[in-house]
């Protein structure tokens, strides 16, 4: 009988039933060796593009948990004292003295005080993550080129404005691939902010690098399982579209959707079992529930997603992204931050402490931070908000072979404009890249002519930071 792998010629009804009542057999014995069933066009063993990569060098960190915080949160009143700036609220600066236009400043509305050995000067908006300065990097030097929400958000995901262009957690996991090839090596929960499906896109790379998405609110990722089939005979059904799928790639070589098409059947059959696992948390002790606050409404929320993300970066997911919104205060600054950082505090210090205790922290990356910080002036609505401003913010790095208890880089007496140890998007991401072992001129993708890397053609790597 003339297979599928023969020739290719669309399946009638007919056909159909030809193949599977003559196939039984081979069905049964697929299921039994599907590494072997699975094997490409042309020989060889059907190779995961998720498999683990060799990094350029040896590197720092093998993960990245990013905690990103839409909507640009105010270094001023979190991780930049300006001592200066509480001198001079209420007074009437230019432009050009605080960075972009000029107002009536106002002064730091929460008091800061020196934590841990290293004395970083931490807002009292922290009491949890206070205890945990000692492994934190404040990069206060921080800086983007554009002040709009959509815009600096795609750019600290993706590296351009300009175009569409493979967001960070894509290049990573392209680069290295996943420990785990049950689960997706980049992961997105809950994500916000402007840019959409770009913020976790892989645009011109493989499919099987972008982001997949996880919504709390909407139970995870959905289960699709056949509660008709058992697993056996789920398995041989796929295998037997996938035959199918590869016999088309076959006649159409290196098309990026057939090749998607594939890897995401593939990852989506295993991901079945392996995600509800990695999710479930009610198998987690009270003490741990209480620690990240999941019964505290306050803190439910995010403390979900971080426990999920340790559990993630555990399983060996490369690339794990929680978000929170909100953070967008041109008024009730002081009411809104506060509610905001208690929402967080204790969720990111159970985290950092539960990586600590499964010696997991040495080599993840945790990241947190906006696209962009606030003005060192009011809003001008009565002296409780601040305005945009990507001339000078704060985000910090923990663990992943950062310096703890460091602050880097500075703003202007005021906190307007970065002045000292300056690190732009494509700083942050090469000296991001560099810590996991990889060379950011290196890491290139052909596409279109030409060879494109998230970096574009900038980028200084941060090595004051690194341990």
């Amino acid at each position: 009988m003339k297979t599928c792998r023969d020739t290719y010629t669309p399946l009638t009804r007919r056909g159909m039933l030809q193949h599977t009542a003559a196939g039984f057999g081979w069905l049964a014995f697929a299921a039994l060796n599907a590494g072997t069933a699975r094997a490409a066009t042309g020989g060889g063993a059907y190779q995961s593009p998720l498999q683990p990569k060799a990094p350029h060098f040896p590197a720092k960190a093998k993960r990245v948990i990013f905690l990103f915080m839409q909507g640009g949160p105010s270094h001023l009143d979190t991780f930049d004292w300006k001592p200066d700036l509480m001198a001079n609220g209420g007074k009437t600066a230019s432009g050009d003295a605080a960075g972009g236009r000029g107002g009536k400043l106002l002064a730091p509305q929460f008091a800061f005080a020196p934590q841990g050995e290293s004395g970083l000067p931490i807002s009292e908006l922290f009491p949890e993550l206070s205890r945990h300065a000692d492994d934190l990097c404040l990069l206060n030097g921080m800086h983007t080129s554009n002040a709009a929400h959509p815009q600096a958000t795609i750019a600290l995901h993706t590296g351009s404005i300009n175009f569409v262009r493979p967001s960070m957690g894509s290049w990573i996991t392209y680069g290295l691939g996943s420990a785990n090839q049950d689960l997706p090596g980049f992961i997105t929960i809950n994500p916000v902010g402007g840019g959409g499906a770009q913020n976790y896109g892989s645009s011109f790379l493989p499919a099987s690098y972008q982001g997949t998405r996880v919504d709390l609110g909407e139970g995870g990722i959905p289960d699709i399982r056949n509660r008709h089939l058992a697993e056996g005979r789920q398995r041989a059904q796929i295998d037997l579209i996938q035959e199918m799928n590869r016999d088309l790639l076959g006649k159409h070589p290196g098309n990026p959707e057939l090749d998607g098409v594939i890897q995401s059947f593939e990852l989506a059959y295993r991901m079945q079992t392996s995600v509800p696992a990695v999710l479930d948390l009610e198998a987690e002790e009270p003490a741990t529930r209480e620690r990240y606050g999941l019964d505290n409404e306050e803190t439910r929320e995010f403390g979900t997603q971080c426990l999920m993300a340790r559990r993630l970066a555990e399983s060996g997911v490369r690339f794990i992204q929680v978000s929170k919104g909100g953070w967008d205060q041109h008024n009730n600054l002081k009411s809104a931050l506060t509610r905001n950082c208690a929402g967080i505090d204790r969720p990111i210090a159970a985290l950092l402490q539960d990586l600590k205790d499964r010696d997991l922290l040495r080599d993840t990356l945790v990241l947190w931070g906006g696209e962009f910080g606030r003005s060192p002036q009011d809003q001008a609505n009565g002296g409780d908000g601040r305005r945009h401003n990507n001339r000078g913010y704060s985000m910090w790095m923990a663990g992943g072979g950062v310096k703890g208890g460091l602050r880097h880089g500075a703003t202007d007496e005021l906190g307007g404009t970065a002045v000292a140890g300056k690190i732009g998007t494509h700083d942050l991401h090469a000296t991001i890249l560099h810590l996991l072992g990889l060379d950011h001129t290196r890491l290139t993708y052909r596409y279109a002519g030409r060879d494109f890397r998230l970096t574009d053609v900038y980028g200084e790597v941060a090595k004051e930071i690194v341990a």
